[in-house]
């Protein structure tokens, strides 16, 4: 698939869904992950002003949308030569990004048969269903995501509850043998076996990372052999209803999808086998 991007925003969800290779033009401005600076750039500010001088960049945008001259330049030619099969841009701001309407008549002016999706989010809550809007027209929103068993204790196991499973999905994974917004509850080791996670957690209350290494190698024995078994810090990361849970959703997420989110909280996790 060849994606064009028109927005920084857009080519961090690219990015983020695994799909950089897949990511053939982006924005002047497309500086994040460091990766998206080495992409073919297909739009360019159209506005000539000191990027250190926020009155005249303000002058010049005002100059430029009485006149209507457009605040961006877009490659026809880079675009007829990639081809794309979806272009992501915007309809919130024309400041901030080629509009959808601009691109759509610059295709239609190239005979170009690109799917244009407008990202326009005004809350949190939108942000994240774009995201999701992205993962389906790219056509990853049904990859899999692996069965997650988080244990808040060992002996005897008991499964997460209350704010943890949605902590897992958020992370992309699917909860396993998890009570939602309830207490968390204990389970059996026949049941654990039975669920057949691909990721065992152990995340005990009241201990840090070291503890929760010890916990995790005694419930290793018990835990299917095709789980990867994690220990984490608990208390810092999964079980206190605190800010830190932010972190923990991070590191869940690390755990998880290391090829998309990388790995950078060896003081969080650590692999037990």
């Amino acid at each position: 698939m060849r994606i064009v991007s028109l927005l920084p925003s857009a080519t961090e969800i690219v990015f983020a869904l695994g799909l950089g290779d897949d990511l053939a033009g982006v924005t002047f401005e497309c500086d994040f992950p460091p990766e998206a600076r080495g992409k073919r750039i297909i739009s360019s500010s159209g506005l000539e002003a000191s990027a250190d001088d926020p009155e005249a960049i303000d002058a010049a945008v005002r100059a430029a949308t009485e006149g209507g001259a457009p605040l961006y330049r877009l490659d026809e030619a880079a675009i007829a030569e990639i081809d794309p099969d979806v272009i992501l841009t915007q309809d919130l701001c024309r400041v901030c990004a080629v509009p959808s309407g601009d691109v759509d008549q610059a295709l239609d002016r190239l005979g170009c048969s690109a799917v244009v999706i407008s990202l326009d989010p005004t809350s949190l809550e939108e942000v994240i269903d774009d995201i999701g809007r992205v993962g389906t027209v790219l056509d990853v929103a049904d990859r899999p995501r692996p069965r997650v068993l988080v244990l808040e204790w060992i002996d005897p196991p008991f499964g997460a509850g209350h704010w943890i499973p949605d902590m897992v999905r958020a992370a992309g994974g699917e909860p396993v043998l998890a009570s939602d917004g309830t207490a968390s509850a204990p389970l059996t080791w026949e049941a654990v076996v039975d669920a057949q996670p691909d990721v065992a957690v152990v995340a005990p209350c009241g201990f840090g990372l070291e503890g929760a290494l010890r916990h995790a190698r005694q419930a290793e024995r018990h835990l299917p052999s095709t789980a990867a078994v994690w220990a984490v810090d608990g208390d810092a990361y999964i079980v206190r209803p605190g800010p830190r849970l932010v972190d923990g959703v991070k590191v869940l997420a690390e755990i998880l999808h290391p090829e998309v989110v990388g790995s950078s909280s060896p003081e969080a996790a650590t692999l037990v086998t």
